[in-house]
Parts: C-alpha cells; sequence; structure tokens
C-alpha cells in the first residue's frame, strides 16, 4: 500500500515550464515522463524593459504553479529557457538582445519567488535537448539540432546532455563563416551562415532582388519557397544560395562534431522536402572522410522549447 501512494505522488508531479521569446512566452506544465498536462501562451512585451519581462517571467511561472495545485499536482521544479548567452552553471542570463537582459540572476529571482528548485538554459540548446531525448534524435547518442529561424543557432547533444561551452555560448553555427566578403551579419562581420541563410535572411535577399521588378511584393521566406517551387527564377536563387550556405555549414559542423543525426527545426525547416531534399544532396557532395550524418526534420515542434527546460529541471534535481 506504502508502494501504491508513493507511485501515485510521483505521477502528480510536474515541473512548471516556460520558454521566452522576444514577443512571446510559450508555458507549460509538464510530467516527469514529458506528457504535457497544460499549456498557456503570454506576451513577452520585451519593449517594457528587462525589469518588466522579468516581473512577467516570474508573474506567470508562479501562476502556472498555482495552477498546477489546483489541478491536484505538485510543481516540484521550473525550467526556465531564454535567448542569447546563458551561463547555465550559475543561472545567470548574461545577455539577450531580444529580451534586453544583461547579467540577471533570473534562476535565483525563480528559485526565491516560487520556493522550489529552479534552472535556466538556453532555448535552442533545451529544444536540442528535448529532440535528442524525446524527438527525432532519440535513437541517436549524437546529435546536432540546428534551428532556423530568424537567425541560426544550434544545440551539440551527446548521451542525452548539451554542451554549453565555457562562456555559455557554443553552438552558434550561425556566425559561421561561409560567404567570405558576403552580406552583413547582426554581429558586425559580413558573410555569416544566418546573414545568408536563415528566414530572415532569405526574405531579405529576395526583397532586394524583387525590388528592380515592378510591383514586386514583399514576401516571407515561406512564400519565397512556395515561388521557388512555382518556377520564380528570382526565387529559386535565392533558395538555390541558402541551400548551398546550409550545406556549408552543416559540412563544417559535422567536422567537428562528427555527429549520427541533424535535426532540423526553426521556420525555415518547415519547408519540408523542398529543403530537406537539396539540402541533403549538397550536404551528400561536401563529404569526403566525414560519416555522412542522417538529416531528418525536428518532431516536437513549438514544444522543444518547453519539453527541454523541464528536461533540464529535472536533470537538476537527480544531481547529488
Amino acid at each position: 500500500m506504502g508502494h501504491a501512494a508513493t507511485t501515485s505522488a510521483a505521477d502528480r508531479e510536474v515541473v512548471v515550464a516556460l520558454d521566452v521569446g522576444g514577443s512571446g512566452m510559450k508555458c507549460a506544465l509538464v510530467r516527469r515522463d514529458g506528457t504535457v498536462t497544460h499549456t498557456e501562451h503570454h506576451l513577452t512585451g520585451a519593449a517594457r524593459g528587462p525589469a518588466a519581462v522579468i516581473d512577467t517571467i516570474l508573474d506567470v511561472a508562479e501562476a502556472l504553479a498555482d495552477t498546477a495545485r489546483r489541478e491536484g499536482l505538485a510543481p516540484v521544479a521550473l525550467g526556465l529557457a531564454v535567448p542569447g548567452v546563458i551561463d547555465e552553471a550559475q543561472g545567470v542570463a548574461i545577455w539577450s538582445a531580444n529580451i534586453g537582459f544583461r547579467d540577471v540572476p533570473l534562476r535565483k529571482l525563480a528559485a526565491a519567488r516560487l520556493g522550489m528548485p529552479a534552472a535556466l538554459g538556453h532555448d535552442v540548446r533545451v529544444g536540442g535537448l528535448a529532440e535528442a531525448r524525446l524527438g527525432a534524435g532519440r535513437s541517436a547518442r549524437h546529435v546536432l539540432f540546428v534551428a532556423i529561424g530568424t537567425g541560426i543557432a544550434a544545440a551539440h547533444v551527446i548521451d542525452g546532455l548539451a554542451a554549453a561551452g565555457a562562456h555559455g555560448a557554443a553552438g552558434e553555427l550561425g556566425h559561421v563563416l561561409v560567404r567570405p566578403g558576403g552580406p552583413r551579419c547582426g554581429c558586425g562581420r559580413d558573410g555569416c551562415l544566418e546573414a545568408v541563410a536563415s528566414a530572415s535572411a532569405v526574405a531579405r535577399r529576395y526583397a532586394e532582388l524583387a525590388s528592380t521588378a515592378p510591383d514586386a511584393p514583399e514576401a516571407s521566406a515561406a512564400e519565397v519557397a512556395t515561388r521557388a517551387a512555382a518556377g520564380d527564377p528570382l526565387a529559386q536563387q535565392v533558395w538555390t544560395d541558402a541551400v548551398e550556405a546550409l550545406a556549408d555549414g552543416l559540412a563544417t559542423g559535422q567536422a567537428l562534431f562528427d555527429v549520427e543525426a541533424v535535426v532540423l527545426g526553426g521556420g525555415l525547416a518547415r519547408a519540408g522536402a523542398q529543403l530537406l531534399d537539396p539540402l541533403r544532396a549538397a550536404l551528400h557532395d561536401r563529404m569526403t572522410f566525414h560519416r555522412e550524418p542522417r538529416l531528418v526534420p525536428a518532431a516536437l515542434g513549438a514544444e522543444a522549447g518547453c519539453l527541454g527546460a523541464a528536461l533540464l529541471a529535472l536533470d537538476d534535481l537527480e544531481k547529488p
């Protein structure tokens, strides 16, 4: 009877998980087995300044913990994912352009407010953690998760653990130099991968080429992909350039990390076979003595960040 009671208590345990972006926060209650029991979305309101964003994060997290208790669940930890440079060991958001954070001890603040253990991780690294353990990379020990959205970032996951690097900045694949003298990147250098092949770069390059055409409408990266498939020569040129640059970046990643699987996520990856098929061919052409990794689409979608934040918090609970 004691064993049944213990099992029942464990089944009630959940992690409060928040994936904080520049515009919105994805929030969830996550069981130990990765099951999501409750989800919410909130505005980040980054324009209000970092102090207001911190208050919002803590308010939302506290409210989620209260929701869990009202539903008969037991919140045991908080997992937070934020963009930027993150010192996971110290629980500090060192810098985030999207949110305005600089040296924010977010883990300490959250633990004090909620009265429970908290973990802080980089949004892409925790997304990679979730994909490697629960998603498209779960059959591989060595996984490179690459998120292609407004920018490009990656997470190298080995045996279910994502490397943060010595300064919390590991995985910045988007800042690998692929086109010397190419478009100016937001980091200040010319020719970075994300300046050529991110979703924002694809849209921007198409707008530049189409600007000479009369009444040329603006197009998102998804619309550029659609136009390329329909035979628009300008869109095809931009799409091909992006695929070739991505293949160069992934070839560099494979030379460095020698992974079994590359999992592609983010907005651009939603193009599906239109991206994956030519990218696989281009990556294959770049392999010499390196083993070619499996190239697969992410499986968890928008839930990856919350799931990864929860996994990070649960990992911390298991540490001695």
